[in-house]
């Protein structure tokens, strides 16, 4: 039996792979990845590197052995993660997997913005699979955010149409954390978690606490909707993705990312890292 990451060279399977070598040996742990020369790192530490791909149903097919605990982190295509995930479920029931871990979205079912949508029709498949499945219902990362703390700085301005809506995000190791934790003890079997931040915030918050940590003046600017679109457009973001974007700040506005539940800090026994500590981060990255 392995425990087995999907999308191991992704940014978020990365961090898993990493907290997995701190509580297992590594060669009980197997990286799937696309391309082996980018998990050649993985195997240099004796990871096991499994080469498959989320549109390859038969390279899924290969990447998983019975017993295995296989984590599914969610594709990045949108509008083709539901017939790449319904491969992988698929390869997984043939393989006789023990448990399917799946990276979804916070509020699971209940999440009722677009992109939601392709996370709970692959919570159904899995359910409809008769696999045993954990769910961990990410929140939304700091990342999201932190990843764009040079150009909010180099512009003075952070636009968003969340209104008063709160965010309450954790880093992407925090997740990754608690995905370690579900596939390496037990109890977590056909069990949904609420992952978040221990604390959340507005977008006006973050726009002063990176003012004041960078010692440099960024101000929010809330936006109608259209005119957030537009402005993303602009910035070179399809039409597309930029709808999405919007919708999430709308549901943010709804509370659909805000709320405080503690499963992430009681998984990973710790508290969840605030969003003034990614700042810094990310500041002293810069």
């Amino acid at each position: 039996m392995s425990i087995v990451v999907t999308g191991a060279t992704g940014a978020l399977g990365r961090l898993v792979v990493a907290d997995l070598l701190t509580r297992v040996p590594a060669d009980r742990i197997a990286a799937v990845a696309r391309d082996a020369a980018k998990a050649s790192d993985l195997a240099a530490q004796g990871v096991e590197v499994r080469v498959a791909d989320y549109d390859d149903p038969a390279s899924l097919a290969r990447a998983f052995r019975e017993g295995d605990r296989v984590l599914l982190i969610s594709g990045n295509e949108i509008g083709r993660r539901i017939d790449q995930h319904t491969a992988v479920i698929k390869a997984a029931v043939g393989a006789g997997v023990a448990q399917l871990a799946y990276t979804g979205i916070l509020g699971g079912p209940e999440a009722d913005f677009e992109l939601a949508a392709e996370h709970r029709a692959t919570e159904q498949a899995i359910l409809d699979s008769g696999l045993p499945y954990t769910f961990l219902r990410n929140g939304w990362y700091h990342e999201n955010y932190t990843r764009d703390l040079a150009s909010h700085l180099e512009r003075g301005i952070l636009v968003g149409s969340a209104g008063e809506g709160r965010v309450a995000s954790a880093a992407r190791a925090d997740y990754a954390a608690a995905a370690a934790v579900v596939l390496t003890g037990e109890g977590h079997l056909n069990r949904a978690y609420e992952l978040s931040g221990d604390a959340a915030w507005t977008l006006a918050e973050y726009a002063a606490e990176l003012s004041a940590q960078a010692g440099r003046e960024v101000a929010y600017a809330e936006l109608p909707a259209e005119e957030h679109q537009a402005v993303l457009v602009g910035a070179g973001l399809p039409e597309g993705f930029a709808a999405v974007f919007v919708d999430v700040d709308a549901a943010i506005r709804r509370g659909r990312l805000g709320s405080t539940g503690g499963d992430l800090s009681r998984l990973i026994g710790r508290p969840t890292t605030p969003m003034a500590e990614a700042i810094a981060g990310a500041l002293a990255a810069a």
